[in-house]
C-alpha cells in the first residue's frame, strides 16, 4: 500500500477549519473529494493540524493513505503505484478550488501520520496597524496604538514548559490532553506596518495561538502589564481574579483571520523532499510585505512626453522650394555649336 506525505498552503477564509464535518465546507473535505476523484478510489486523509475556521496555512502536511486493495482492478492499483509525484500535484491541484494549493508530495514510509509523528509546529500571527486594502483576509487590524516593545517583552516569558489552561478552551475532543505544552520559540516581529507574532511548539491547545495573541495585544493597548500577562503564564491558577481585573484571555480571544499555519516538523532522517523552512523565507513575500511600500522601492518611470511638444522641438524642415524659381537661379546652358 502506497502513502503519501502533502505539503499544502490555503486560504482559510471560506472554510470551517481542517477537520471533514457532514454539513460545513472543510480543507480535509476538498482534499479528501479531490483525491478520490484522481486516484478513483477511497482514501484516508490526516493533518499535521487541525486549523481553526477562518485559519490559514502556508505549509500544512497531510498524509494519503490507500486502504487494502481487496477487489481493486490491477489497472487501478497499478496506475496508483507508478504516479509520479508531479503528476500527483497536478492531479490533485486540477480538482481543488484556487484557495487551495498543493505544494508538494512526497512518498512516505507506510507507518507514517502527519499529526502523530510531528515533533514541532510553527505558527505565525499578522497584526495591522493601519487599514489595509489588500491584507483584510489575512490580517486584524488594530486601531489602537499598540507597544511592540511591551509585547515582545511578554512574548519572551512563554518560552519553555508551561501550563496554558489560562489560554484554552475545553476541547470535548480531547478532554485527556495536558495543559502542559513546551514552547521553543516566541517573538514579536515588526514589518513595516505589521507586528508578527510566531511561535513554536511541540503541540497547540484549543484557541491557544489566538488566545495568547489577543492577550499581547492588551498588553500593546496598555490595558494589561506584563507582570499581568506573567501571572496567567506562570499561576494560571490566577485567571479568574485576573479576569475580573485586566486581562481575561477568553475575552481577548484573536480573530482568526491573522493566524497562519506556517510549517511543521519531522525527525530528521525521513526521505522526504519538501523543506518546511522554505516556508519562513517565502511567506515575507508571499504575504507579509506592504505592498504600498514595495511599489514606492520601484525606480520611477520617467513620464510620457507630449508629443506635439516633442515634434515642435525638433528642428524645422526647409519648405519645399519653389520649382520654377531654382530652376532659373541656375546658370544658363550654351547652345551647341
Amino acid at each position: 500500500m502506497r502513502t503519501l506525505k502533502l505539503t499544502l498552503e490555503y486560504d482559510g477564509t471560506r472554510y470551517s477549519g481542517w477537520q471533514e464535518q457532514a454539513n460545513a465546507r472543510t480543507i480535509a473535505g476538498e482534499l479528501n473529494k479531490a483525491a478520490e476523484d484522481f486516484f478513483g478510489r477511497q482514501v484516508e486523509i490526516g493533518g499535521a493540524g487541525r486549523t481553526d475556521a477562518g485559519v490559514h496555512a502556508i505549509a500544512q502536511v497531510a498524509h494519503v493513505k490507500f486502504q487494502r486493495w481487496g477487489a481493486s482492478p490491477a489497472a487501478l492499483r497499478e496506475r496508483i503505484t507508478k504516479l509520479r509525484p508531479q503528476e500527483i500535484i497536478w492531479g490533485l491541484n486540477d480538482r481543488l478550488p484556487t484557495d487551495i494549493n498543493i505544494l508538494a508530495a512526497d512518498d512516505a514510509p507506510p507507518s507514517f501520520h502527519a499529526r502523530h509523528d510531528a515533533t514541532a509546529r510553527s505558527y505565525f500571527y499578522q497584526i495591522s496597524t493601519r487599514r489595509t486594502a489588500f491584507g483584510k483576509k489575512q490580517v486584524w487590524w488594530i486601531k489602537d496604538r499598540l507597544d511592540d516593545k511591551a509585547m515582545a517583552e511578554a512574548a519572551k516569558l512563554i518560552v519553555g514548559r508551561h501550563d496554558f489552561s489560562a489560554f484554552s478552551e475545553s476541547d470535548t475532543k480531547r478532554e485527556d490532553q495536558s495543559p502542559i505544552v513546551v514552547v521553543s520559540e516566541a517573538e514579536i516581529l515588526v514589518e513595516d506596518h505589521l507586528i508578527l507574532f510566531r511561535i513554536t511548539a511541540s503541540h497547540f491547545l484549543w484557541k491557544m495561538v489566538r488566545r495568547l495573541v489577543g492577550s499581547l495585544a492588551e498588553v500593546g493597548r496598555g490595558n494589561a502589564g506584563v507582570e499581568d500577562f506573567r501571572q496567567l503564564i506562570e499561576n494560571p491558577a490566577s485567571q479568574p481574579k485576573l479576569s475580573l481585573a485586566k486581562l481575561d484571555p477568553a475575552r481577548s480571544t484573536a480573530p482568526p483571520s491573522g493566524l497562519f499555519l506556517e510549517s511543521v516538523a519531522y525527525p530528521e532522517g525521513g526521505n522526504f523532499t519538501y523543506q518546511p523552512e522554505l516556508a519562513r523565507k517565502v511567506r515575507v513575500k508571499l504575504s507579509l510585505k506592504d505592498t504600498v511600500a514595495e511599489i514606492k522601492k520601484m525606480p520611477k518611470l520617467k513620464p510620457l512626453k507630449d508629443p506635439v511638444t516633442e515634434i515642435r522641438k525638433k528642428p524645422k524642415l526647409k519648405p519645399l522650394q519653389d520649382a520654377v524659381t531654382e530652376i532659373r537661379k541656375k546658370p544658363k546652358l550654351k547652345p551647341l555649336s
